[in-house]
């Protein structure tokens, strides 16, 4: 078995860690108790490029109890919580390329090692896995061999949606991200709780009265916005979507342009999936000690590039925190080098959300190997009897019964739907 750690002596923590957040998440271990008996997954191997954390663990857990062969990589290198990576290995025999901290080359090396596991399905958390697959430096032999594939999030389903229509993609892609139980509850929930985590854990900052920009306000954006509004933050917000301009006004935000909303801004935190949406023009106007921190993907939303030329210093000011001085003295807080917040400094989503998302995943995998020849290479939607049985079972988890259809109600819908 491959791998490339921090350290294997880390492992016990790790284990405690991963079984902590076993705890709350109940639908994937009745998935994985389930996997055990029928092992629909028996000899399939799987690479994952995923956040390598303890809710990321216990999916690895479910998919191997399904009969899986795993490699897995991280999708971002500061993500890695390097204790997690240790128990994968030494506990569970999956073989692990992550490392916290981990620079450029690396990072790569690490997915080239995921791609030359030679994976017949991958699993991806921003799609530099499916991108590395399909390089020109790749041997075309290895993404023939995939049958199939899924997407967490949606800078990486916007990546493949293009890849798509641009007819290069290779293989078909489930975009788990759609899935209404994975945004609805983990970005919406898990990004708006572990956001502001994040950025407390990093500045150790008073939200009350403090001026946040939230820049988009899609499923994220929304959780964000609601979630520090509660800590008595003054939450503006930023949009180029009418519609979801709109709703934010409905739902009492303040809405401007940018360029006016970073004259105000104590704190900005850019949630968006597109590049350079906090730019230079931005950055010319801002209060000397505002904040900017990036809880999309990758580290590609805030133009980093154009803050370092406006300035004339750069230091760490605390961990996690780097502090630009500009020409005229101004100083700009930028954390997390530009990544991710909520897994840069903190510990990403709460696993209870995760159960759901990784619920997805693992029963994706199975449907893939079911369906995978009647697939072609485009981005599917989770199917939809797959997305609700993973909320019948987080109902049944939780103890928690509803209602069902009478016959009468039954029929008298399905004529509505027949046109009748």
């Amino acid at each position: 078995m491959d791998y490339d750690i921090k350290s294997v002596d880390l492992a016990v923590e790790g284990k405690q860690r991963i079984d902590w957040a076993e705890r709350f998440m109940p639908v994937l271990s009745l998935i994985r108790e389930r996997f055990a008996e029928e092992r629909p997954l028996d000899g399939v191997r799987i690479s994952a490029c995923l956040h390598v954390t303890t809710e990321t663990a216990n999916l690895m857990r479910a998919l191997k109890a399904g009969g899986a062969e795993l490699a897995l990589c991280a999708s971002n290198p500061l993500s890695t919580q390097d204790a997690v990576a240790a128990s994968l290995v030494a506990h569970e025999d999956i073989s692990v390329f992550a490392i916290k901290g981990e620079d450029n080359d690396t990072y790569y090396q690490h997915i080239d090692a995921a791609v030359n596991f030679q994976p017949l399905i991958t699993m991806d958390d921003g799609a530099d896995l499916v991108s590395q697959l399909h390089s020109e430096n790749t041997n075309p032999a290895h993404v023939e061999k995939v049958l199939a594939g899924t997407e967490e999030t949606t800078t990486g389903v916007i990546r493949l949606k293009s890849m798509a229509a641009e007819g290069v993609l290779r293989y078909p892609i489930i975009a788990v991200n759609d899935a209404k139980t994975k945004h609805f509850f983990d970005n919406r929930y898990g990004t708006g709780q572990s956001t502001l985590d994040g950025i407390i854990r990093a500045t150790n900052l008073l939200i009350a009265g403090t001026t946040v920009v939230v820049v988009g306000y899609g499923w994220c954006g929304r959780g964000f916005a609601n979630r520090v509004r509660g800590l008595g933050a003054n939450v503006i917000v930023t949009e180029v979507d009418p519609l979801s301009a709109l709703e934010a006004v409905m739902d009492g935000f303040r809405v401007m342009p940018m360029i006016d909303a970073a004259a105000e801004a104590d704190l900005v935190v850019t949630l968006t999936g597109d590049i350079h949406v906090l730019r230079r023009e931005h950055f010319e106007v801002m209060k000397d000690g505002a904040i900017i921190c990036n809880s999309g993907h990758f580290n590609v939303e805030i133009d980093i590039p154009a803050l370092k030329d406006l300035s004339i210093d750069v230091r760490t000011a605390r961990e996690y925190v780097e502090e630009y001085t500009l020409k005229d003295g101004r100083r700009l807080c930028l954390l997390g080098e530009g990544r991710l917040i909520n897994l840069a400094s903190a510990e990403g989503h709460p696993a209870s959300v995760m159960d759901m998302s990784f619920a997805n995943q693992a029963l994706s995998a199975e449907y893939i190997v079911r369906n995978e020849s009647e697939m072609e290479n485009r981005v599917y939607l989770v199917p939809p009897a797959l997305d609700a049985s993973v909320a019948q079972l987080k109902l049944q988890a939780l103890g928690v019964t509803i209602d069902e259809l009478t016959e009468e109600q039954h029929t008298y819908l399905n004529s509505w739907t027949m046109g009748t």
